[in-house]
C-alpha cells in the first residue's frame, strides 16, 4: 500500500499536469485570436508575452461586443461613450481599430462608463453603443439618467420607481405632499443610502416614518441630474409649445417636443406625470392640485440651457404651464 507521502506526491504531480494543460489550452486560444497556429515549440518569451497581451486585448473587445449583442433585447437606449484621456500602464491596443496605442502617457481615451479603450482619433468613429458597467458607475445621484438605466438594464431609475411606489402606498393623502420639505439630514441620508446600496435601500415606514423625507429624496434626485428630465436640447421646444394659444396645436407641439427626449427621459417623465395625476386626484386630503404640483416641479424638471437670469425668470410661468399640461393630458401626450 503506497505511503501517505507518495500519495500526496502523486496528487501534486497530477495537479501540475492539469495546470500545464490549462495553460497550454489558454495559449492555443490566444494564438487563435491572433490568427496563429501553435507548434510544438512556443515562441520565445520576449516575443510571446507582448503577443499574449495583444490577444487578451482582442478577446476583451470581442467579449464586449458579444455582450452588447446579448443585451440587445433590453431597453434600446443609444448612449454616447463618456471618453476621457487616459494613461495606460503596460502595452494596450485600441479596441476599435486593433492597432497599438503608442506613447508613455495619455496614449488614448477610456470610457468612464463602460471601460472601452480606444485611440483619441478613433473615438469619433466608435458607435453610440455604450453599455455602462456597474463597476464604473459608482453612484446613483448626480449620475446621467441614461447611463444609470443602461447600467442597471431598466427603463427608469430605481430611485424614481422606489420612491413613487412608497409614496403611493402610504402618502397620497398626506397634507402638503411635495410642498412640505422633509428633514434635510434625513433626505441626505436617503441619498447616501441609494448611492451605496442602490435598489437594496430601505425607505419603508420602519426606516423613515415621515413621507416628506421620501418626497424630498425624489425631488433632490431630479434636481441633481446633470441633464434634466426635460433635456437642454428639447427645452426651447417645450417653452415654445406653452406659448401657443390654440389648445390642439399646443398639444401637438408638446408631442413633438416629447419626441425629442431620449427614451429614458421620456419614460421617466411619463411615469412621473401619471404619479402626479394620482396625487392631484387626492386633492381633498393632500390639498395639492395640478397647479400647485406644476409650480413645484416646473423648475425641477426644466432648466434653461443658458444662464441668463432674466430669461430664466421669464420662463418660470411657461415651465409651470408645461408641467401642468403634461399632468392633465398625460393620457394623450405619451
Amino acid at each position: 500500500m503506497p505511503s501517505r507521502e507518495a500519495y500526496e506526491g502523486q496528487k501534486g504531480d497530477k495537479s501540475l499536469v492539469q495546470k500545464g494543460k490549462r495553460e497550454a489550452n489558454q495559449d492555443e486560444i490566444l494564438a487563435a485570436a491572433l490568427g496563429m497556429r501553435m507548434g510544438p515549440q512556443k515562441p520565445p518569451a520576449t516575443l510571446w508575452q507582448p503577443l499574449k497581451l495583444f490577444a487578451y486585448s482582442q478577446l476583451t473587445s470581442l467579449v464586449r461586443r458579444a455582450t452588447l449583442k446579448e443585451n440587445a433585447a433590453g431597453p434600446k437606449y443609444d448612449k454616447v461613450h463618456n471618453f476621457k484621456v487616459h494613461t495606460f500602464r503596460g502595452p494596450h491596443w485600441c479596441e476599435h481599430c486593433a492597432n497599438f496605442m503608442w506613447g508613455l502617457v495619455a496614449q488614448g481615451v477610456k470610457c468612464a462608463d463602460c471601460g472601452i479603450n480606444v485611440h483619441k482619433q478613433c473615438s469619433a468613429a466608435v458607435p453610440n453603443d455604450c453599455k455602462p458597467n456597474l463597476k464604473h458607475v459608482r453612484k446613483v445621484y448626480s449620475c446621467d439618467l441614461t447611463t444609470l438605466v443602461k447600467a442597471h438594464n431598466t427603463t427608469r431609475p430605481m430611485v424614481v420607481d422606489m420612491c413613487i411606489r412608497e409614496i403611493e402606498s402610504r402618502g397620497l393623502k398626506s397634507e402638503g405632499l411635495y410642498r412640505i420639505s422633509g428633514f434635510s439630514d434625513s433626505v441626505e441620508e436617503v441619498k447616501m443610502a441609494f448611492d451605496k446600496d442602490g435598489e437594496k435601500t430601505d425607505i419603508s415606514v420602519d426606516a423613515y416614518e415621515d413621507i416628506n423625507i421620501i418626497t424630498g429624496a425624489l425631488k433632490l434626485y431630479l434636481r441633481d441630474l446633470p441633464v434634466p428630465i426635460i433635456s437642454y436640447d428639447a427645452y426651447p421646444r417645450f417653452i415654445e409649445a406653452a406659448k401657443i394659444d390654440e389648445p390642439e396645436k399646443r398639444l401637438e407641439a408638446l408631442r413633438e417636443a416629447i419626441a425629442l427626449l431620449a427614451p429614458s427621459h421620456s419614460e421617466t417623465l411619463q411615469y412621473l406625470m401619471v404619479h402626479l395625476k394620482r396625487v392631484a386626484l387626492h386633492e381633498e386630503h393632500n390639498l395639492m392640485n395640478v397647479e400647485n404640483l406644476a409650480i413645484i416641479f416646473g423648475p425641477t424638471l426644466m432648466q434653461a440651457p443658458d444662464m441668463d437670469a432674466m430669461k430664466a425668470l421669464n420662463d418660470i410661468r411657461y415651465q409651470r404651464q408645461v408641467v401642468e399640461l403634461l399632468i392633465k393630458k398625460e393620457d394623450v401626450l405619451f
